[in-house]
């Protein structure tokens, strides 16, 4: 008896020890703070490094832009719940690419395109090369009318309070900005889709808040639909010159309703043909599907956007409105030409899902990136110097061609092809580096973008992340804060603060 006593008061221990241990600590499907998953079908894409190449063998180097921006305010996200990321969630041009730098507005065309070259942070035997794309910064007040299609996800995982109610309070914030000309219309979707608010003028505010206030969770999900019935409220209401587009709002977690992702894939290609673009906001944790998300955004000429806070909703739809709705420059591609002369080798730092191939460049049917108004791009190289030792990965020596060393101050040639939006022809700007350009005194802009791209390598634990460490890039970071008026990078410097302690 005595036996059977001890038994049961052990049982009665362990379940109102667990029972305890989830009322208090359990968020968003994880146990705070030791973050014990209990449920987690997050979804990311596997991403394998770009390898350092051999220039003698290789020497172009040719990738789509990214205006993406999720990675970074996920991986904030990850962090603040005291976890260090899974490595598919680390992308380094979001990361670099969510911040803003300064440079002047470009005085011919849509965009600009900065150079700047200096030693490596974290590998002083190579050089780093930054190479930056400034669009143009315009007015708001000569913003094209806006025809904007919000196509919201309403199942029964948008419950939570940091996905649908975080929708509905971001909404709002775009609200308020919206001018007189500009409509607004809304497409929701759980178990079937439906309008619930017609397209509505600028100016009738309180029409479409009591609109967002009355949108509710509940039900499964079919985003095909809902998606469908979107892009026929964006055609319907069409504004030639304007800026027609989508706007998905979800966590990702959608049973599609088309047969197959990859007919959802051409519906978002033919509507993008049609000047119909399609952005996506993600929101969300426990059930995130980032890999679905950035997949649509990018074949939609759209942007994807993570919002996991209000600050950040504000960030996205009001301080940076111009580059999330306003498109100036469309299939944005960058072709680079190293010199074996002065260049033994080098690498792409991230940009992994954008590289294309070489011929893809002079193509003008090929897709790629889509560049905001105000919006800056920046892609890193890590350089191998013509004289060093270092050993890379080489194929046999050509049999029926000779090489001859030629331009010896010419360190690279940088070319970047761009569409005007309303036409289908590119244009072409080319500027050649010399090796008296790498610098002993990099400027704030490759400090802190440097200090990012080495803070990516370091949380994914890359192969060829060097000597690179957290204090150093905290006292970069900090040496190139600058005025930092809405606080991003001082937060980003306690992000990494906060990854080391993770470590």
């Amino acid at each position: 008896m005595r036996k059977v006593i001890f038994v049961f008061v052990i049982i009665c221990f362990i379940l109102l020890t667990s029972c305890s241990r989830k009322s208090d600590s359990y968020i968003n499907g994880y146990y705070s703070p030791i973050y014990n998953e209990i449920f987690n079908t997050e979804e990311y894409e596997s991403i394998e490094e770009n390898p350092i190449q051999d220039t003698l063998t290789s020497p172009l180097s040719t990738f789509s832009i990214d205006v993406d921006t999720a990675s970074y305010s996920n991986v904030r996200r990850i962090l603040n719940e005291g976890r260090i990321p899974t490595k598919g969630a680390i992308r380094t041009e979001e990361m670099v690419n969510y911040f803003t730098y300064d440079y002047p507005s470009p005085e011919e065309g849509p965009l600009e395109v900065y150079t700047e070259v200096a030693n490596c942070p974290w590998n002083p035997l190579r050089d780093l090369a930054m190479i930056t794309i400034q669009g143009e910064k315009l007015d708001p007040s000569v913003f094209p009318p806006s025809n904007l299609v919000f196509l919201i996800d309403v199942s029964g995982s948008m419950s939570a309070s940091n996905k649908l109610p975080l929708v509905k309070s971001s909404l709002k914030l775009l609200v308020n900005h919206l001018r007189d000309d500009d409509y607004i219309s809304i497409v929701v979707y759980s178990g079937s889709a439906g309008v619930v608010l017609e397209p509505t003028r600028g100016d009738q505010k309180e029409e479409i808040e009591l609109a967002i206030d009355n949108l509710s969770a509940g039900g499964t999900t079919a985003g095909g639909a809902g998606i469908q019935l979107a892009y026929q409220q964006a055609k319907e209401y069409f504004i030639e010159g304007g800026n027609n587009r989508v706007i998905l709002a979800t966590d990702g977690d959608f049973n599609i309703g088309i047969r197959s992702d990859s007919e959802l894939v051409e519906l978002i290609k033919e509507k993008r043909d049609e000047g119909i673009f399609l952005s996506v906001l993600g929101f969300g944790t426990g059930n995130y599907k980032d890999s679905k998300m950035e997949k649509l955004a990018d074949n939609g000429n759209g942007n994807y956007a993570y919002i996991d806070t209000f600050n950040e909703a504000n960030k996205v739809l009001v301080e940076q409105m111009a580059s999330t709705l306003l498109t100036i420059a469309k299939d944005v591609k960058i072709q680079i030409e190293f010199n074996p002369a002065t260049v033994k080798g080098y690498r792409l730092i991230g940009y992994e899902n954008r590289v294309l191939e070489n011929e893809d460049f002079n193509d003008d049917e090929k897709d790629a990136g889509e560049l905001g108004a105000g919006f800056t791009v920046t892609a890193f190289y890590e350089l191998i110097p013509a004289d060093s030792t270092e050993e890379i990965p080489e194929i046999d020596d050509l049999k029926y061609q000779e090489r001859e060393f030629t331009n010896f101050l010419d360190l690279m040639t940088v070319k970047l092809r761009y569409k005007e939006p309303d036409s289908d022809t590119s244009q072409l700007l080319e500027k050649v580096i010399k090796v008296t350009d790498i610098t002993d005194n990099p400027t704030e802009n490759f400090l802190f973008a440097s200090a990012v791209a080495e803070f990516s390598l370091l949380l994914r634990d890359s192969p060829y992340k060097g000597n690179a460490d957290y204090d150093q890039i905290i006292s970069r970071a900090t040496i190139a804060k600058g005025e930092d008026r809405e606080g991003y990078r001082s937060e980003f410097i306690q992000l990494v603060e906060l990854a080391k302690n993770l470590e």
